[in-house]
């Protein structure tokens, strides 16, 4: 019973230090790649890879180093093997041609030896310290290949949570805009002044921003908690950004990397594409070795003994020692064209390993004129949708103004709004367009 009460009392106290507690991060846009960098799950799990490959190599390293095994078997003959000799041997008087059975092993005996094995020579074993340098140059590769990619997505998912935070803030100016107007047409209504579909017109409007609101405030969080995700840290902690929409777009195009040179050598996959022929090359550089002789020598010491009962652990137990020493000599002959057949297999992967990467360098430099030619665009959109959204402001003050006198109908000062709050979510995408447009165009230039 006084246990129960003890795990009673403690159990809160438990329970708190289980969970983990909330933390705080504010993050500008460059802080939050910093952090991705170091935090994100895929990035952490590369770098892993890379200490695999690491392991790897060195493993392949050892095999031809000196291997020393130890071994000790013990055997108990339940029941000895009988072998037949002559009875003439035993009796001399015993007839020809007649057999007597004898045991000829012991009850119990013991064997315990060490073999010092080293490799010499082999082909395979050449191709496969290369093959090692290659496997271990391709995961540090496609670590930064990694690295690459969770920048552009940071880049984009911190964009997408500042796009939801604009909106719903422009959101709420305009329902606060038109709540002010539309409790103004109400009362001009109660005076007569002005027709019901003047009214319902605007809760139309009214009811329509509320719905977008509601929807953007959704998306917020889960375009945060993406941005969350993409970071490495949990959902449950808390996340402000620092930097701007605008500013970020400001940015993005303050340094325009249009024009500048680009050069296969330098992307990322057509490092990995390298990385891919070398190892079919050495592919076959090992298919071609498999023909060479192979020589190992080897070096065995031991002792063993022997006896009717089991007393191999008293001090006065005999023991015999015995070493050799071998050298292994082997020479393939004939395959019946096994060998030359897997050969030209790997030769064929090999050319296929090449014409692809050709394709690979093709690809990647019609991705930086696409790229190129989407980021210009983009800084273009943005100019003109920057100026749409002035001119929608200004047919958006002057429709109102006009209904506000009589001068118009709610059906003209509708579609200026309608036409405003297009121009405003084009004016907030076209922003987030140049930044997602120079992160891709970054990401095929990156030479880190």
């Amino acid at each position: 019973m006084r246990k129960l009460i003890i795990l009673l009392l403690l159990s809160p106290l438990l329970g708190l230090a289980q969970d983990k507690p909330k933390q705080d991060f504010s993050f500008s846009l460059e802080q939050a790649i910093s952090h991705a960098l170091e935090h994100n799950y895929t990035v952490i799990n590369s770098g892993r890879d890379i200490e695999k490959a690491e392991k790897k190599k060195w493993e392949t390293t050892a095999t031809g180093l000196p291997q020393i095994n130890g071994a000790v078997d013990y055997t108990y003959n339940i029941e000895i093997p009988l072998n037949p000799i002559p009875a003439q041997f035993l009796d001399p008087s015993a007839p020809e041609g007649e057999f007597v059975a004898l045991p000829f092993s012991p009850k119990h005996s013991v064997n315990a030896r060490a073999t010092l094995s080293q490799l010499i020579f082999d082909g395979s074993y050449i191709v496969a310290l290369q093959a090692s340098k290659t496997y271990l140059e391709y995961y540090r590769n496609y670590k930064r290949k990694t690295d690459t990619e969770v920048r552009e997505m940071v880049i984009n998912a911190y964009g997408n949570v500042l796009l939801t935070e604009e909106s719903i803030a422009i959101l709420e100016r305009n329902k606060t805009t038109l709540d002010k107007t539309l409790n103004d047409t109400r009362e001009t209504l109660k005076n007569g002044l002005i027709e019901e579909e003047n009214v319902e017109q605007l809760e139309i409007t009214q009811a329509s921003i509320i719905s977008n609101l509601n929807n953007v405030k959704r998306l917020r969080t889960i375009s945060l908690n993406m941005l969350k995700l993409t970071l490495g840290i949990d959902l449950n902690d808390d996340l402000t950004l620092t930097d701007k929409l605008e500013s970020l777009a400001q940015n993005n195009m303050a340094a325009a990397l249009t024009g500048t040179s680009f050069s296969v050598d330098n992307n990322i996959d057509y490092l990995i594409g390298k990385n891919f022929v070398q190892q079919r090359n050495l592919e076959w550089k090992l298919e071609k070795a498999k023909a060479l002789p192979t020589l190992a020598a080897n070096y065995n010491f031991g002792y063993n003994a022997f006896d009717a009962e089991f007393r191999f652990l008293n001090s006065d137990q005999k023991y015999y020692n015995y070493q050799s020493v071998g050298v292994s000599l082997n020479i393939p002959i004939f395959s019946s064209g096994m060998r030359s057949a897997r050969g030209q297999q790997a030769k064929i992967a090999f050319e296929q390993a090449k014409t692809q990467l050709t394709q690979i360098e093709q690809q990647l430099k019609l991705q930086y004129a696409q790229s190129q030619s989407e980021y210009e665009f983009a800084v273009e959109e943005f100019a003109t949708k920057k100026n749409n959204l002035r001119l929608a402001e200004r047919i958006e003050t002057k429709q109102h103004t006009k209904f506000t006198e009589g001068l118009s109908t709610s059906f003209d000062f509708a579609d200026a709004q309608r036409q405003l709050y297009t121009a405003q979510q084009d004016y907030l995408q076209s922003m987030v367009d140049v930044i997602s447009k120079r992160a891709a165009l970054e990401k095929i230039t990156s030479t880190k």
